[in-house]
């Protein structure tokens, strides 16, 4: 256990340098569109998606280097890219009222709970 967290935790590093990185490189200005953060969630999801697949198909990828890039990596650079894989394992599963109410509640509450956050310290 303590060697899985080791591997999440290097991941998690990278990933998080990486999000910081890309974020500078296309800093919003005020009022504008958050590009960076679109492009991070839109990189970690495609990031996310090839490594599922490449991992699923080659059965001889460790355990480790695959905590390491999913959960790790792509979770230290987004949480966006798993938030997105699991809407879609609903969406393929057919469980479509818990896709749509997973992806409303999500959004909705997120934002909720970031307002309310803001409140409790004002």
């Amino acid at each position: 256990m303590v060697k899985e967290i080791l591997y999440i935790g290097a991941g998690g590093f990278i990933g998080s340098v990486l999000r910081y990185l890309i974020s500078q490189l296309m800093k919003q200005t005020d009022g504008g569109f958050p590009c960076g953060t679109l492009v991070v969630n839109l990189l970690g999801c495609l990031l996310i998606g090839i490594l599922g697949g490449f991992i699923s198909r080659n059965g001889n990828i460790s355990h480790n280097l695959a905590l390491f890039l999913t959960v790790g990596l792509c979770g230290g650079f987004t949480t966006f890219s798993t938030f997105s894989k699991e809407a879609l394992l609903l969406l393929q599963n057919g469980c479509y009222l818990s896709f749509i109410g997973y992806i409303a509640t999500s959004v909705i509450l997120g934002v909720l709970a970031v307002a309310l956050g803001l409140w409790i310290i004002k």
